[in-house]
This record gives C-alpha cells, sequence and structure tokens, in this order.
C-alpha cells in the first residue's frame, strides 16, 4: 500500500479533539477544554481528520500496538524473543515468562487502547455520513473507519476470546450505555468479516495505473489490505475455502504486489510503502517525534555514538534455525555493529551461561535505519501489519490443510523460499510434512513483526492430544506456559468498573 505520512501530520483530534474521540455526553454543561464530536464534524477537512486519529491509534508515541506495546505486550511471551538487560519494567518481565496476570499493565493497556481507537472509528462511522463533503471521499473514508475498526477487533478477538462488540458513538453516561457485556467471539468475527467485506470498495494498489489516492496518503487502507486482512481471519477461523479464495484475489488479482527481490529492502526506510507493503504502521525520522524507537530498543549499548538501551533480545535459539544460505538471517539480525562515533566495528558477544565459552550475540536488526544511527529512537523503518509475502504463506497454509499439499501450494509456498535464498521444496511430502516446514518458515520470515504469538495460538486445533503452544514455549525455557495463555485475561480493572463482565474471566485466570 503506498500511502505516506501525512497520515501523521492531521493527528489533531488526538489532542484538540479528544473529547469527541472518547465520547460525546449528555453532560448538563459541556466541558470546556474539548470540542464535542457535535461540534466538531462540519467539513470535510473535519471527516479526514476523525479518520486519521484512528490511524493514529496504530502507533502513536508511547507504547501503542504496533509501536512497541506487543513487543512487551504479547511478543515477549512467545519463543522469538526476551527482555534485554534494558526492559528493567517488572510488568514486562513477569510477562515474558507467563507469570502475569489479570492486574497486568500490558494486559489493560493493549484492551484499553483498541477500544479507544474503536470508539474513535464508530464516531467516524456514525458521523461522517452527516457532513456536507465530497461523496467520493466521504464513502472512501467511512470504508477506511470500517478498514480500521476490523484489525483492531480481530486483534482483541484472538487475544481476549469473547469480547464486547460496541459499533457505535458512545453519547451518555447511562448504564445502557457505558456497561456492555462480552459478545460471543462468533458475533464479533462476522462483524469483522462484513467490516472488510464492506471495504473492499476502498482504492487499489495498482502502481499508478487508475489509483485513486496520491503520493500524499500513503499509509492508507486499500482495496488490496482489505482483502488480505479478510484472507487472514478466514485462517485463523480455519475457513480454508475462503481462505484460499480471498488470498487467491490478493495474489492474482489487479493489486500489483510482490515481493521484493532482496529481502533487505522490506524493512529499509527507502522502500517504504512498496510493492510488498500492502498496510503498514508509518513512522517518520523527527517528524514530531514520531520515529520507531523499537531500533533503539534492540540495538547493543555501548558502543560509541549509538544510543542503543537492548530493550528487546532475541530468544537463544531462534538465530540458530536459519540455515547458513538462508539470507533472512543476516538481515533479521546482526552480530556486529559499526560505531558511527568512530568508524570502529564492534562484536555483538556473550559468555555461554553452561560453558562459559564466548559466543555470538545476536541482536534484532530490523528496524534498523541507515540515516538515523546516531539517534536510533528517530527510525523512520515502517512496520508491516500484512506483506505479500503472508498472503501467499496464507494461500499455501489453507490449501494444504484443505487439499493437502498440491502444485498450487507449493508454487506460493516457495515463491518465499525461493526469496530467501533457500532450495524449492520438492513435491511428495505428507500434509503434515508441509505443514511443519511452512510453521518453521513463517516463524523465520516474521521473526520481531508481531506475528508468532499470533500463530502460536491460531495453531492449537491443528496439534492433535499436544499443544503446539506449550510444547514450544516450554522448549523455550518458558515452563510456565499453560492451556489458559491461548488467551489473555480480561483486565481486572475492566471487570471492576463493569459489572456485565464481572463473573466472566477467561478459564484460569
Amino acid at each position: 500500500m503506498k500511502i505516506h505520512s501525512n497520515i501523521l501530520k492531521s493527528v489533531l483530534l488526538a489532542g484538540l479533539m479528544q473529547g469527541a474521540l472518547t465520547s460525546c455526553v449528555d453532560l448538563e454543561e459541556a466541558p470546556k477544554s474539548f470540542v464535542s464530536s457535535d461540534q466538531f464534524f462540519k467539513t470535510q477537512a473535519d471527516a479526514v481528520a476523525a479518520v486519521n486519529a484512528i490511524y493514529f491509534r496504530l502507533n502513536s508515541t508511547g507504547q501503542t500496538p504496533y509501536h512497541v506495546l506487543f513487543s512487551t505486550g504479547m511478543d515477549m511471551m512467545s519463543d522469538d524473543v526476551q527482555p534485554g538487560p534494558g526492559a528493567t519494567n517488572a510488568d514486562v518481565r513477569s510477562q515474558s515468562v507467563l507469570s502475569h496476570s489479570s492486574t497486568g499493565l500490558r494486559v489493560r493497556e493493549i484492551w484499553q487502547q483498541h477500544y479507544d481507537a474503536i470508539n474513535r472509528a464508530n464516531i467516524a462511522i456514525d458521523r461522517i455520513p452527516t457532513v456536507n463533503m465530497d461523496e467520493t471521499l466521504r464513502t472512501r473514508l467511512i470504508l477506511e473507519a470500517k478498514f480500521l475498526r476490523a484489525l483492531y477487533y480481530f486483534n482483541l478477538v484472538r487475544l481476549y476470546g469473547d469480547v464486547p462488540l460496541v459499533l457505535h458513538e458512545t453519547t451518555t453516561l447511562t448504564p445502557e450505555d457505558l456497561y456492555v457485556e462480552r459478545t460471543p467471539s462468533e458475533q464479533v468475527y462476522q462483524q469483522i468479516i462484513q467490516d472488510l467485506t464492506d471495504a473492499h470498495g476502498l482504492p487499489n494498489d495498482t502502481f499508478g495505473s487508475g489509483v485513486k489516492y496520491t503520493a500524499a496518503d500513503a499509509g492508507r487502507a486499500t482495496g488490496g489490505a482489505a482483502r488480505s486482512l479478510l484472507a487472514k481471519v478466514y485462517l485463523t477461523r480455519y475457513d480454508y475455502a475462503n481462505a484460499i479464495a480471498k488470498s487467491s484475489e490478493v495474489i492474482e488479482g489487479p493489486f500489483g504486489y510482490g515481493l521484493f527481490a532482496n529481502y533487505a529492502q522490506v524493512f529499509l526506510p527507502a522502500n517504504k510503502n512498496g510493492i510488498e507493503h500492502i498496510f503498514s504502521a508509518q513512522f517518520e525520522a523527527n517528524a514530531d517525534s514520531h520515529g520507531n524507537n523499537q531500533a533503539m530498543r534492540s540495538a547493543p549499548t555501548g558502543i560509541p555514538g549509538l544510543n542503543g538501551n537492548f530493550a528487546e533480545q532475541p530468544m537463544p535459539a531462534v538465530y540458530g534455525l536459519y540455515s547458513a544460505k538462508d539470507k533472512r538471517r543476516d538481515v533479521t539480525f546482526i552480530t556486529s555493529i559499526v560505531s558511527p562515533a568512530n568508524g570502529q566495528t564492534y562484536q555483538l558477544t556473550t559468555k555461554d551461561p553452561v560453558t562459559g565459552a564466548t559466543r555470538p550475540n545476536p541482536h534484532f536488526n530490523k528496524w534498523w535505519d541507515p540515516a538515523q544511527a546516531g539517534n536510533l529512537a528517530q527510525s523512520a523503518a515502517n512496520v508491516p501489519i500484512l506483506r505479500f509475502s503472508d498472503v501467499l504463506l496464507i494461500n499455501a497454509e489453507a490449501i494444504n490443510e484443505k487439499d493437502g499439499p498440491t502444485a498450487a501450494a507449493y508454487a506460493s509456498y516457495n515463491k518465499v523460499r525461493q526469496r530467501a535464498g533457500l532450495d524449492d521444496l520438492t513435491k511428495g511430502l505428507t500434509q503434515a510434512q508441509f505443514r511443519d516446514s511452512l510453521r518453521v518458515d513463517r516463524r523465520l520470515e516474521f521473526v520481531f513483526e508481531y506475528s508468532r504469538w499470533f500463530d502460536l495460538i491460531r495453531y492449537k486445533p491443528l496439534s492433535g492430544a499436544d499443544s503446539y503452544l506449550i510444547k514450544s514455549l516450554h522448549a523455550a525455557g518458558k515452563t510456565n506456559a499453560s492451556e489458559k495463555h491461548y488467551l489473555y485475561p480480561l483486565p481486572q480493572q475492566e471487570l471492576d468498573n463493569n459489572p456485565k463482565l464481572q463473573g466472566h474471566q477467561n478459564p484460569g485466570w
């Protein structure tokens, strides 16, 4: 998706419009410190700003879903990531070994930030139809809001299971409006599917052939993004026929997506919103401090001129999963680094806790911005939420689960392997062998892209009597992992504040 960062420059709703974003309530006297949604939605510019504010919730400053929060609150629970020396928050370190609880800060932040974004989307969907504006733009903005609402609900239902389904702006402080019970996940998924089906009507990425977006719009949801996300929704629901159909639409359709020839190109800021990027969280260097500071958090400490704090650290085994010929390894990780201050190369090593021998100490490298080596918190590297390689692997997985490893499944899968510099899988694998191989390649393709935990919990019914999640985490030394971890606990604060949630905590919590 080609869309750029004017989204980042139109976020007045995150401050000036905060009252309209949380709700317009029927108080006797409107507070003077915010603009209500009734007052705000007057012009076309207001409508654009309202939708931009929904995007802003993806990765606004601080810890937000696609800006650190999904690392400290989710990825660190997986077998890929652990807290490094710079991660000193006790709540994060507890969550990383799966000893967290319903009172955990990250458990609550993920819930609250997603519902704040959903409320912003609901306000836009409800209010934009009342604005006197260009009809084509009105339709597009409403569909963008529906796409984003679907994405936020998709994250929530995967993490928490049954969640309150709220589809309209909260306009009063009555208990009927404020207190909402959990909605069965099936109903939540049906709404996600409906929103994404509606969002098929968004403009498509065709790389200059009939695009209705301009370069200044880079970062916005498209018809291709809606179809891609819907394919992932269907795969998550084990609806393989629809996952095949929808991923095939993206692969074979007029969207123009493809793979970068070099895996490194996926993450370099110079290539952001390129041929492989279907939907990404947008970052800019020195744009009101809206850089991607995951680059700083994964970089080493003690290197002259480098402000790394090594808060995100690879789990010991994941680096060794890559073969020496896998081109993804030396893009995903570094084992040495050049100081921007003195030009010297520093080897990144550590002592093996068992043998005492010195060994390489890999650090994550995906969010590195060569132009910001001295100020890594201002990395302009985007965070891909949907990449074309994901669609190819969705297609291959769904075909294999439905029909076994057909020629079409091999074709989609091998495109990803070829770009990684690996040999094609040869025909003759059993369904189980194909599945196991693809699971490994999904992991290697998307390390540190907030994907692994979602995959671990998605594999549950395909694992037979043995839990893939529990086996994988126990093998990584995270022996607290148990059946309850397929779902997050509902935040205790929400249970305390909402009578309709009390007594409805997830099993085991």
